[in-house]
C-alpha cells in the first residue's frame, strides 16, 4: 500500500510551462490513494485550465481568497487544517521568492503560510533563472525551514536551450512525497540527542586576516534539519556561515577550531550521536598579530601549530552505545585511507566526498559520497541532494540505535 493512501494532499500549480505535467501528477497522486485538492495561481490558468484539474481531482479548484460565492468561515484555515502535505509543482521563481519571504498575496501563498504540514516544492524554470543568486538564496532559506525539494533535472527547456530547470517527472515527485510520509510516520530518532558540527572555522593571522576554507555549511545544516524532522533534539555547533538556523535546532555559533572543540566536547557526553561535518582547520597561527601586519614589512613568516582534533577526541571518549559519524574530504581519492581514518578516530561511519566531482563543488546542493562502516563495507551513495544524503546517513544512525 502506498504511504499516500487516504492522505490529504494540497497540490499547488504556478505559472510555468511545466504546469502541463501537473495534470499527470494529480492523476498519479490519485492513483496512489491520495485525496487531492488543487490551488492554482492566476498565471497558472494561462497554461492549464481549472476545469482540467477539477475533472482530475474531483474537487473545486481553489483560485481566490475571496470568491464570488462567499464561503462561510475562514476558508484558508479550514483547508490548511485539512492538508497533510502540500506539493507545489511547478514552483516558479516568482512563487519561490514570495513564499520564502512570507508573502500571502493570493490563495496559494495564503494557504501555504497557514499550512503546518510538510511542504514539497518542485522548482521549474529557465537555467539562468534557477542559477540566479536570489533564487538560490530563497531556495536555501526554504530548505532551512524544513521545506522539502525535488530538484529540477537537466534537459531541453521550453526556451529551446539545454540545462538545469526541467521539473522533475510526476513519478519522482510522488516517490518523494511517499518517502516524506514514511519518515514522518517513523520519527525514528525521537528521544535522541544528536550533536552536529558544521561550517568552516577561522583561525586569525592578525585582527584582519585569517586562515579558513570554502565550506558553506550546507551539508551539516541539512543533517541538523533532517534529524530534527525525524524527532531528535539537535545541537548544531556551527562555524561562520550565511545559512539561517534550521527550525527547532539549538544553534551554538563558534569561530575558531578551539571554540568548536570546547563547545562540542562540552556537550558530547550527553548525546546519543555525534556527526562531525565541519571543515575544521588543521592548523592555526601560534602567535597571531595583535595589530594588523603591515605590507611594508614584507611577507610575514607564519609559525603554525596543529588545532585540536575534535573527532579523534570524541572517538577516544566515546562510551558504549554512542554512535560517531565523521565526514572526510579529499580532492584526490587515492589519498583517502578510509580504514585508517575509521580506526584512528574510532568512528562508526565515515562519509567520504570529493568537492571537485562534477556537481559536488563547494556551495552546491549535491554530494557524490561514499558511506564506509566499521566493517569496511563501502556503499556508494550516488549523486544526491544534500538533503537526501543527510537522510541516508541518518538511516544508518537510526538502524544502529534500534
Amino acid at each position: 500500500m502506498s504511504a499516500l493512501q487516504g492522505r490529504h494532499v494540497l497540490l499547488g500549480i504556478t505559472g510555468g510551462i511545466a504546469a502541463y505535467k501537473s495534470a499527470y501528477l494529480c492523476r498519479r497522486l490519485k492513483d496512489a490513494g491520495a485525496d487531492v485538492w488543487v490551488s492554482m495561481t492566476k498565471n497558472a490558468t494561462h497554461f492549464i485550465t481549472p476545469l482540467t484539474m477539477e475533472t482530475l481531482s474531483g474537487r473545486e479548484v481553489l483560485l481566490e481568497v475571496f470568491p464570488a460565492n462567499r464561503y462561510v468561515g475562514t476558508r484558508h484555515i479550514d483547508i490548511s487544517d485539512w492538508t497533510e502535505m502540500a506539493i507545489v509543482a511547478p514552483a516558479t521563481a516568482n512563487f519561490i521568492g514570495r513564499y520564502a519571504n512570507g508573502l500571502a498575496d493570493d490563495m496559494l501563498t495564503t494557504l501555504l503560510i497557514s499550512v503546518t504540514a510538510p511542504v514539497l516544492l518542485a522548482p521549474a524554470m529557465n537555467t539562468d533563472m534557477y542559477n540566479h543568486p536570489a533564487v538560490q538564496e530563497n531556495l536555501q532559506k526554504l530548505r532551512s525551514r524544513g521545506v522539502h525539494m525535488v530538484d529540477p533535472t537537466v534537459g531541453l527547456l521550453a526556451c529551446h536551450t539545454v540545462g538545469v530547470g526541467r521539473m522533475a517527472e510526476p513519478e519522482t515527485i510522488v516517490a518523494a512525497a511517499e518517502a516524506i510520509f514514511q519518515r514522518a510516520s517513523r520519527q525514528d530518532l525521537a528521544g535522541k540527542t544528536i550533536l552536529v558540527t558544521a561550517g568552516p572555522t577561522r583561525e586569525p593571522i592578525d585582527p584582519v586576516r585569517m586562515i579558513t576554507n570554502r565550506s558553506s555549511g550546507k551539508m551539516g545544516y541539512a543533517i541538523a534539519a533532517a534529524a530534527q524532522q525525524r524527532g531528535a533534539h539537535v545541537i548544531l555547533v556551527s562555524g561562520p556561515t550565511m545559512l539561517p538556523t534550521p527550525a527547532g535546532v539549538e544553534l551554538i555559533n563558534v569561530e575558531t577550531a578551539q571554540e568548536m572543540y570546547n563547545a562540542a566536547l562540552a556537550r558530547f557526553d550527553s548525546c546519543s550521536v555525534a556527526i562531525g561535518v565541519a571543515a575544521v582547520s588543521d592548523w592555526r597561527v601560534s602567535h597571531p598579530g595583535v595589530q594588523k601586519l603591515s605590507k611594508a614589512d614584507g611577507p610575514p613568516l607564519l609559525h603554525l601549530e596543529p588545532t585540536p582534533d575534535i573527532l579523534a577526541t570524541m572517538g577516544a571518549r566515546k562510551r558504549p552505545g554512542q554512535f560517531l559519524v565523521g565526514f572526510s574530504l579529499e580532492t584526490d581519492p587515492a589519498r583517502l585511507d578510509s580504514a585508517a581514518k575509521l580506526r584512528s578516530k574510532n568512528l562508526d561511519l565515515l562519509v567520504a566526498n570529493n568537492p571537485t566531482a562534477p556537481g559536488s563543488e563547494f556551495g552546491s546542493d549535491h554530494n557524490d559520497a561514499l558511506l564506509i562502516d566499521r566493517a569496511g563495507q563501502v556503499e556508494p551513495a550516488g549523486f544526491l541532494t544534500k538533503q537526501e544524503l543527510a537522510n541516508r546517513v541518518l538511516d544508518r544512525v537510526a538502524a544502529s540505535l534500534a
